[in-house]
């Protein structure tokens, strides 16, 4: 069991540096061997308006943001006024003395004021505050001053020595002003003895195209995709990858499409508004047979929506991407080192079977900073580029395939994978189009359409699909199989329900277990009917108002589930969300909870 479980929440407005301290609170602790997770809900100007960020960590696994604030550091009245009123017994304020007034808390709360303007000496910095409550936090929980003042020099270093000397002290001046003044912690924060890493979803993502070879990434600036696009620009000439930004969506999908024909592994992300503007290329990869990944980083919807929270509410999105029946992969990874790691396995899984990608992830994966064991990434995976047929230096060798009239690039074959020659391979000419063709890539419909090869090549495509289906996890009940309760979720649920499970069985004594689902399409119908067919009673968790999973589980199986847990307020499920609402759903209250964020973020 862990020791210590310890959130931080970090209120102010856009401008006033929230970033910052959770970042250096994030080197710190994972520098410490703790786990952690940050969240920063923001909106979507860039200066005014609340944001607020919240960290968590733990010596045990962190799953989510958690149910609770151990410390509240309001740079702003208006943080004070939101967030007070959910500060429990045995919790700390910290807030600038002249400008924050605290109003009255529950008791057994700490109001910790800081001197501010007495404290930062003759630094003139209006972000003195920020580091103050760091340094002060961090005296209450008993980490000491020189992992502060490290990780302080280290982050502004870039900056020059007077600015880390000014920060790091009134960083000491505010820890000093802490150990004298404020009642520290029961606990002390420990070191494990074993660093962590820690990063977005974003960057794992990014990091995870750069170890599968990707060598050609595309976007269009849209949040909260932009991370990905940041970081391949930044590391695009170290590593030889081509980044291109260009006008548009539609622009963006057709490279990626030009980039992937040609051999060149290739890739791109964006945001539901514009994914919808990339759909009918995706069609046309499938036409073609051409493999490309394409990530969307869901944000609340529709139309622009709230662009800066999170939300499931694409999934029937990725199922329309494109119009008529084509083979295509979705899948949609569950946390931030899964991020990382699938996405090599999906660049296999397109290129072998010649078809199009889609990664789910939304705003809470991807601009997500979690810690985690560096072994636990795939930094050298396996690549396999499928059946691409090499040239072997005889272009007459029947072993080349080499004779234009031999190679049939959509030869009709029993598993539906057929030979692929790159363009500007020696001897094998082909014709590529998005109209229905024959097998050697020539359209059929020009003068009249022959129904028989239109069938033969449709279900030549859909074929690939079952072979596909062999070779993805099929997902696994996690707890006993006789459970009161079964918690179906997908994608990045998963973290937040394995935790309610945990808090169901030690705080109310209900047993519950959970099923999972990574790989949506192609869909392991059989495995999950042979869990769910035996299970009590079926909860499905989702951040969407119409239960998009919930839909298509039963149009895929036929199966209904007995009660839903749905959130759609741009917030991600918090435990005690999903707690509640299966308590008054085993009690017979309502099969259908609609849990909504507490305070306005």
């Amino acid at each position: 069991m862990p020791k210590v479980d310890f959130a931080i929440g970090i209120g102010g407005e856009a401008g006033q540096g929230i970033a910052t301290p959770g970042d250096i609170l994030a080197r710190i602790f994972a520098r410490r061997g703790l786990s952690l997770q940050s969240y920063n809900a923001y909106q979507s100007i860039i200066r005014g308006g609340h944001t607020f960020l919240t960290i968590r960590t733990s010596d045990g696994p962190v799953r989510s943001m958690g149910d609770k604030l151990d410390v509240l550091i309001a740079l702003n009245q208006d943080t004070m006024d939101r967030h007070l009123k959910l500060m429990k017994s045995g919790s700390v304020v910290l807030f600038d003395a002249e400008k924050v007034k605290p109003g009255t808390p529950e008791a057994g709360v700490q109001l910790c004021p800081m001197p501010v303007k007495t404290l930062q000496g003759a630094s003139t910095s209006k972000l003195n505050m920020n580091t103050m409550g760091i340094a002060a936090t961090l005296q209450l929980v008993g980490i000491e001053f020189a992992a502060l003042e490290n990780v302080l020099s280290h982050h502004f270093k870039r900056k020059g020595d007077a600015v880390v000397a000014e920060n790091v002290n009134v960083a000491k001046a505010a820890y000093d002003h802490a150990s004298t003044n404020f009642k520290a912690f029961s606990f002390k924060l420990p070191d494990t003895g074993k660093k962590l890493a820690f990063n977005t979803g974003n960057n794992l993502l990014a990091m995870g195209g750069a170890v599968a070879g990707c060598k050609f990434y595309v976007a269009y600036p849209m949040s909260p995709s932009t991370g990905i696009l940041m970081w391949m620009a930044k590391h695009a000439r170290q590593l030889g990858i081509l980044v291109r930004q260009v006008e548009d969506e539609i622009s963006v999908i057709n490279m990626v499409v030009g980039g992937a024909h040609s051999g060149c592994r290739s890739m791109c992300a964006t945001s539901g508004g514009g994914f919808a503007l990339m759909t009918e290329a995706l069609g046309a990869a499938a036409m073609m047979e051409v493999p490309v990944v394409c990530i969307n980083v869901m944000r609340a919807g529709p139309a622009t929506g709230v662009p800066t929270k999170t939300e499931q509410g694409d999934l029937w999105q990725a199922f329309g991407s494109g119009q008529g029946d084509y083979p295509r992969i979705i899948v949609a990874p569950t946390n931030t080192v899964d991020a990382h790691n699938i996405i090599p396995e999906v660049f296999n899984l397109t290129d072998k079977y010649q078809c199009p990608a889609i990664v789910l992830s939304d705003l809470l994966i991807s601009e997500n900073v979690a810690s985690f064991d560096p072994a636990e990434l795939n930094t050298s995976p396996k690549i396999d580029r499928g059946a691409i047929l090499p040239y072997e230096g005889n272009p007459a060798s029947p072993a080349s395939g080499a004779n234009d009239n031999a190679y049939l690039r959509y030869k009709i074959t029993p598993d539906g994978i057929s030979p692929r020659a790159l363009p500007g391979t020696p001897g094998h000419l082909h014709v590529v189009s998005t109209d229905e063709h024959d097998e050697d890539g020539v359209l059929i419909s020009d003068e009249y359409t022959n129904p028989h090869k239109r069938r033969a090549m449709h279900e030549k495509r859909m074929r690939k699909m079952d072979l596909i289906l062999k070779q993805i996890e099929a997902p696994k009940l996690v707890g006993p199989a006789n459970s009161q309760v079964t918690l179906v979720g997908w994608g990045s649920t998963e973290g937040v329900i394995l935790e309610t499970i945990e808090k169901l069985a030690a705080e109310e004594g209900i047993v519950a277990s959970q099923l999972h689902i990574k790989w949506i399409v192609p869909f392991h119908t059989k495995e999950v009917m042979d869990i769910l067919s035996k299970s009590k009673h079926v909860i499905i968790v989702e951040n969407n108002y119409s239960g998009q999973f919930a839909r298509f589980l039963k149009s895929e199986t036929g199966f209904s589930a007995k009660g839903h847990i749905r959130k759609y307020d741009g917030e991600p499920f918090m435990p005690h969300h999903i707690v509640n609402s299966v308590k008054e759903q085993l009690a017979g209250k309502t099969n259908h909870s609609v849990p909504v964020h507490e305070v306005m973020v």
